[in-house]
């Protein structure tokens, strides 16, 4: 059976699922928390692959130009990008060696970007025949799932809440995508989460060894 673009591209987000949670079962085998870099890296790979197979390098500029409509739409997406600060403020401690900080300051300059790019950009570019809020909520929820494998060999990101919190990201994200036609100030508020979040650290459950 022949898949048509458009169908390829709306399967794609099962296929990074099952392809992540594939690698966080084996990678936790072998090298148990850590798995998180193989996992990241794999999937940032197929992140590009159909970022730049299946868009032209025309709409990818697009989705980086200045914002339309109200600016408070702009405000909203950096309002969620603060949250995790108490969590930054309460454990940057985690981060005085440089096997952590490192994998933590790489992911919070790459991952926003292509993240954004296949989550937001790439998957409404193909849903924009839907109804708007069908558009937000299917992305949304693709988004949270992924998101659940680091779920696999870590404890601080197991359960309902990273998924729940997750999803409103997106919801909340998708929405200010569709309201401003841009991934600009969206990008930049997924770093601040990424920065914020200790990624590397929380991976590690190292807040737990924080406090133990």
């Amino acid at each position: 059976m022949n898949l048509t673009k458009k169908q390829v591209v709306l399967l794609s987000p099962f296929l990074i699922i099952a392809i992540n949670f594939e690698g966080a079962f084996v990678f936790g085998s072998v090298i148990g928390k850590w798995a998180f870099i193989p996992i990241i890296l794999i999937e940032w790979g197929v992140f590009l692959y159909f970022i730049f197979k299946y868009t032209a390098s025309e709409t990818r500029k697009a989705w980086l130009q200045k914002s339309k409509g109200a600016f408070g739409w702009n405000i909203l997406a950096l309002f969620i990008g603060l949250l995790p600060l108490p969590l930054f403020l309460m454990h940057f401690d985690t981060l005085a060696v440089w096997h952590v900080w490192l994998p933590w300051i790489v992911l919070a300059l790459i991952n926003p970007w292509l993240e954004e790019f296949y989550w937001r950009g790439l998957l409404f570019n193909y849903t924009k025949d839907w109804n708007k809020w069908m558009a937000i909520m299917f992305t949304s929820l693709v988004f949270a799932l992924n998101h659940a494998v680091f779920g696999v060999n870590s404890e601080l990101n197991r359960g309902l809440t990273v998924i729940i919190s997750t999803f409103v990201m997106g919801v909340v994200w998708g929405l200010v995508f569709k309201k401003t036609e841009s991934l600009r100030w969206i990008i930049i508020a997924h770093f601040l989460v990424d920065f914020f979040n200790l990624s590397a650290a929380s991976f590690l459950d190292l807040y737990e060894k924080a406090g133990s």
